[in-house]
């Protein structure tokens, strides 16, 4: 099979081949379910992979945790003698890493493929190989189209793509999987937690249709009088007049005739969609194991100095780590015949601000763990003559030296 034909076997539609019109693609029950809307939950709204990404706190979720991860650089290297050696850019290995895909851009494929695992809780991505079965390109495959599974005799891999008769196995496809408990698929986090998201789906859907009905009328002009249409639609623009826009801000109205201003507020039942908004962008952020504020939820969160910086920390060490130790583990697979390795670099997300890194790299400096070069390269900065050396304290030696020196002869 040419490069050509595989990759658009590889990149081809799900919305082309599982439809009711195309009897002989199969219909699983799962397929049948999500060709229909996906399933619906108590609040009565269908909750899928895709429509889910319409409630904003699970899009700005999947958004920075793809987009984050996507944006770090995923470089390749060698061990060689207890040393990490970082692969020449004209490495296969490098070139697979830094141009995976002829259209995609590197972040363009990696944001793809975290946004699979994030959603549908599994990843695929299809090899393509040359004539000496060097993998040259990766292609991601939606994960609806594909069915994972182990084969009976050799419990390895099997995948089948669009129900078709020809089984893939690691060979062909590379598959990511999120967190799951049968040691083949991950579970998809949207399905787990769709009673949450329904219930945000529903609540935005009742606010929008209580805004949008127009039920909401500012207040009520009640007159002991009964009034034609023409003198209701006067006394209505009489106020508005005196009552309305900046110029009449704390103003005093008199009404005569017996005229009197009702304020209308939200119902109390009317107004708890708000605060169950509220509380759902709480249950994504768990969810997804991020702290609130990065889904613009700061109701009980700092904005301010070393609180909001540690949470950021905090999200680089347990959400987006687990996710990167992942993929880096999965890719290394793909690097295998060249006995090297996958690695992020996420020392940009972890730099502190400026007075940390200045006091962290000096103490670094002083014991001789980093030359000037060292943190010069750290900052993105170019090496100096001579920054090379390293430096140690004077007042250090080895552990039992100074013993010897304190029991040696005076006139040694």
């Amino acid at each position: 099979m040419t490069l050509i034909r595989a990759a658009a076997e590889a990149f081809r539609d799900v919305r082309n081949t599982t439809s009711i019109e195309n009897p002989a693609m199969p219909l699983t029950s799962a397929a049948l379910v999500e060709w229909l809307g996906g399933p619906k939950v108590a609040s009565g709204v269908r909750v899928t992979e895709e429509n889910s990404l319409g409630m904003m706190a699970v899009w700005r979720a999947v958004n920075l945790i793809a987009g984050t991860s996507a944006s770090l650089p995923l470089h390749a290297y060698r061990r060689e003698d207890d040393v990490r050696v970082k692969l020449s850019d004209r490495s296969l290995s490098a070139q697979l890493l830094s141009d995976p895909h002829p259209d995609l851009t590197p972040f363009e494929l990696w944001e793809i493929i975290y946004a699979h695992v994030l959603l549908w809780g599994n990843a695929y991505l299809r090899k393509l190989t040359d004539q000496n079965g060097r993998i040259r390109e990766l292609w991601p495959i939606h994960p609806s189209r594909v069915r994972a599974g182990r084969e009976s005799e050799t419990a390895s891999k099997v995948y089948e793509i669009d129900g078709g008769q020809v089984e893939h196995t690691d060979a062909t496809i590379l598959h990511i999987p999120g967190f799951g408990y049968d040691g083949v698929c991950g579970v998809s986090p949207i399905r787990l937690a769709r009673e949450g998201i329904g219930l945000a789906m529903a609540a935005e859907r009742y606010g929008a249709s209580l805004f949008g009905s127009g039920s909401l009328a500012a207040g009520i002009l009640q007159t002991e009088q009964r009034l034609k249409p023409e003198q209701a639609d006067a006394l209505k623009s009489r106020w508005k007049a005196k009552a309305s826009g900046l110029a009449n801000a704390h103003d005093v109205v008199v009404l005569d005739n017996g005229a009197k201003f009702q304020q209308l507020s939200i119902p109390p039942e009317d107004a708890q969609f708000i605060e169950s908004r509220t509380f759902q962008i709480d249950e994504v952020a768990r969810m997804f194991g991020l702290p609130p504020h990065m889904l613009a939820q700061t109701e009980k969160s700092t904005s301010w100095g070393t609180g909001i910086e540690q949470q950021g920390i905090g999200f680089v060490i347990y959400t987006l780590r687990p996710w990167l130790t992942r993929m880096e583990q999965r890719v290394s697979r793909l690097l295998r015949p060249e006995a090297v390795y996958a690695r992020y670099g996420v020392e940009g997300l972890l730099r502190g601000d400026t007075q940390q890194r200045a006091e962290f790299y000096r103490k670094l400096w002083e014991i001789g763990v980093l030359s000037t070069n060292d943190i010069r390269r750290l900052e993105d900065m170019a090496p100096v003559e001579g920054g090379d050396v390293r430096y140690r304290p004077l007042n250090m030696g080895l552990l039992g030296a100074l013993d010897a020196i304190e029991g040696a002869p005076a006139d040694a």
